[in-house]
Order: structure tokens, then C-alpha cells, then sequence
């Protein structure tokens, strides 16, 4: 089984940071952003010196292919060179650079790929920047419409179409990935479990199913100091009741089960005033699609009407469970197994382009450990240590899986 270079990872890895680096050791990369610019810049000149072709589609993802014997689809590995404000060097552009360091070792070894292997490097999976996140692999899957994503306006007022078109990285729609053996993402975990059960590689089989209702309480303003209590109608106080009964029964539900109470606003927002109104929203993933529906079962079961106040409930989105490929799964599993590193199936809370891949590729996840579960903050960490593991449970993954292919191709 080959190795991957710790060294030359790790070298990768800080280099890249740089591009948006701030002041306490995180990175500020937007999508298309100068910063983001200079990051594809130095991706594209890395896979040249190895060697493999580049291609842009219109959504402006990158598509780095090393060639192998045949011309059967390849195997696609990758993830996302744009951070969020002020995150880590690690979240989405790992996927990219353990990438580029399997090819780097099959480069170095000499290693003869019965099948071709491409890196992507997906535009705007943070919405950071342009919402909605994971804004080009929803376009390449058909979730989302692209004339409706190009309208997408930044803080500046400037249009995603305006800042593509600027890029110099818009390229042709015939150049999307609209087929490949098998896409792969490694990315780092952005929970604790792995650091907490010290597990040190993830195989994500899917993404969390969710829901997300926004729940809206109407009562009466008036004087903080002349109402009597029995006089009023304060919805914040009616909101705390109701969240104290979602809360409750919410954790009776099933012990996988994640909530939050993620958002709340309150008017007029004034400590000498009794509010008139409340919002707030309740989010919850799990696996399971029953266990959604008794979350929402939950949720409509509260009053329409109590104590003078009137409380509204309403679904603002959700999203089905999506399950990655078993054989992916499986080799990932193996190929752990066979550097005697320690493995975890999970299933991945947060959302990633594999979701919407996975809808019309086989797709499957990596996870290695983030320090503290820390992610999307300037304190997001994983060992460079870590990260290599990865990068050869990548590396060996992809190597069994391109002579499966190959294999599979011949017996037809």
C-alpha cells in the first residue's frame, strides 16, 4: 500500500492558507474573490506540473484530469478552495489538496491508472459569499436553476453573474461533470465524535436528513412598569414555555436526534417595553425520515392561541436524508482497515457538494477528526498527522476502485 507525504501535505496545506490568511491563523476566502482567484491560480499550476488537463465549465469549477489507459468516466475526488468570514485552513480546501497529494504520489510512483482521475474544485459551496451554499454542484445536479443563481447579489450589490463573468474562470457548459465512475470528497469532520472516540478516519454513508420551521408568537405591546402581569399578553414569555415543551419533548424523541433553537428576534426590543411580537426557529436532523416526522408532529402540537397570544407555525425548508454509495463506503472502510487505521461509520450533520452529487454519481465521504469539533471559526484544527491518513485512505480507495472499474468495463 502506497503512503502519502506528511511533509509535502502539510506544506499544501499552509500554503494555501495564505490566500485570505487572518490575523489570528484563519482564512477569509470568498468565492471569486482576489483572494479565491489567486487560490485557483495556484491549484491550476500545481496540477500542470503534474501534468493533467484542465478543464473550466460554466459554473466556474475547476476539473484537473490526470489521463489513464482508458477513456472510461473517471474517478472524481474534490471539494472547495472558498472559506467563510474569518474560517479555518482546513474546511473544503482539504478535500482538494489530499487530492492533489494521491496524485502527487501516484506521479511520484509511478503508478499506471487504468482509469482517469479528476480533482473538482466546486465554485461557492459556502454561500458565503452568493446564497445558497453548495451553489454549483445544486446547478450540476438540477437542484437548483442556474438563471436564478446567477442573480445572486453579494453584500456589495455585486451580482454572482457579474463576478463569474469577471473571473477569467467562466468556462462551457459542455465541460460540466455530467458523469464519472465514482465521486470521493474528504473533508474534516466539523463535530467532535471522531476526536472524542479517537477514530481516526470517518465514512460518512450519508447526510443528515432535516427540517427547519420558523414559529412566530403575536401579543400586545405596552409599559414594563404601569401593566400588571395579569393584564398582559407577552409573547416572549409564552415563547419561553414553548420552547421549554420543544425542548422537552424534542429529547424524549431519540438519542440521535440534533435541535436547535437557532434564530430568534424580538419586538420592539426595548428593556422598557413588553414585546409585541416573537420569532424564532427550530431546526432538527436525524437519519431517520419518521423521526422527522415526529418533529414536526411535535411542532404542530403547539397552541394556536394561549394566553392572549397568537402563535403561528411555518415550515421554511427541509431536505430528505441522502445515502452514499455502500461499495464507496466499503472500500473506504477497507482501505482504513489495511493501514490499521481506526474507522467510524457517520453520517455528516453539516451539508457538502457530495449531496447533490451523489443524486447522479456514486459518492461517498471521508471524515478525518477536527480538534474540539471546532469548524467555520479561525480555532478549526486537525492534525497534519491526521490529514495524511486521510490522504492515504483516499489515495488506496481510489486506486481499488479505478481497477474495479476497469475490470467491471472488460467482463462487459
Amino acid at each position: 500500500m502506497y503512503k502519502c507525504n506528511e511533509a509535502r501535505l502539510k506544506e499544501s496545506i499552509v500554503a494555501f492558507s495564505r490566500f485570505g490568511a487572518t490575523e489570528k491563523g484563519g482564512v477569509t476566502r470568498l468565492s471569486l474573490s482576489p483572494e479565491d482567484l489567486e487560490a485557483r491560480n495556484f491549484f491550476i499550476k500545481c496540477c500542470k506540473e503534474l501534468g493533467m488537463e484542465i478543464r473550466l465549465d460554466d459554473m466556474a469549477n475547476i476539473y484537473a484530469t490526470l489521463p489513464g489507459k482508458s477513456s472510461l468516466p473517471p474517478i472524481v475526488m474534490g471539494s472547495h478552495l472558498d472559506t467563510v468570514v474569518k474560517g479555518g485552513k482546513f474546511d473544503g480546501v482539504l478535500g482538494v489538496l489530499t487530492a492533489l497529494e494521491a496524485v502527487r504520489t501516484i506521479r511520484e510512483n509511478d503508478i499506471e491508472l487504468d482509469v482517469p482521475l479528476t480533482i473538482v474544485n466546486f465554485t461557492n459551496e459556502e454561500g458565503a459569499r452568493f446564497e445558497p451554499s453548495m451553489m454549483s454542484s445544486g446547478v450540476l445536479s438540477g437542484k437548483f436553476d442556474k438563471a436564478k443563481m446567477l442573480k445572486s447579489i453579494d453584500k456589495e450589490y455585486v451580482s454572482f453573474e457579474e463576478a463569474l463573468k469577471n473571473s477569467g474562470y467562466e468556462g462551457s457548459e459542455e465541460n460540466r461533470l455530467t458523469e464519472a465512475s465514482a465521486y470521493i470528497e474528504l473533508h474534516i469532520e466539523q463535530g467532535p465524535v471522531l476526536e472524542a472516540e479517537n477514530i481516526q478516519i470517518g465514512v460518512v454513508e450519508g447526510v443528515l436528513g432535516m427540517v427547519c420551521y420558523e414559529i412566530r408568537l403575536f401579543g400586545e405591546s405596552n409599559h414594563a412598569g404601569t401593566t400588571p402581569m395579569k393584564l398582559r399578553r407577552d409573547p416572549l414569555f409564552l415563547a419561553n414555555n414553548c420552547i421549554t415543551m420543544l425542548l422537552g419533548e424534542l429529547g424524549k424523541v431519540d438519542e440521535e436526534l440534533v435541535y436547535t433553537i437557532g434564530r430568534m428576534n424580538v419586538t420592539p426590543n426595548i428593556h422598557t417595553v413588553i414585546p409585541d411580537k416573537v420569532v424564532f426557529t427550530i431546526e432538527a436532523r436525524h437519519k431517520d425520515s419518521e423521526i422527522i416526522t415526529k418533529v414536526e408532529e411535535i411542532i404542530h402540537a403547539l397552541p394556536q392561541l394561549e394566553g392572549g397570544c397568537k402563535i403561528e407555525k411555518e415550515k421554511l425548508w427541509d431536505r430528505d436524508t441522502v445515502v452514499f454509495d455502500q461499495e464507496i463506503c466499503n472500500q473506504i472502510e477497507k482501505a482504513s482497515n489495511g493501514y490499521g487505521y481506526s474507522s467510524k461509520r457517520l453520517y455528516s450533520g453539516a451539508g457538502h457538494d457530495a449531496q447533490f452529487i451523489a443524486s447522479y454519481i456514486p459518492s461517498a465521504m471521508i471524515f478525518v477528526p477536527s480538534i474540539n469539533g471546532k469548524s467555520h471559526c479561525e480555532e478549526e484544527e486537525t492534525t497534519f498527522e491526521d490529514c495524511v491518513k486521510g490522504a492515504d485512505v483516499l489515495l488506496e480507495t481510489v486506486l481499488n476502485l479505478q481497477t474495479k472499474v476497469a475490470m467491471k468495463e472488460a467482463l462487459i
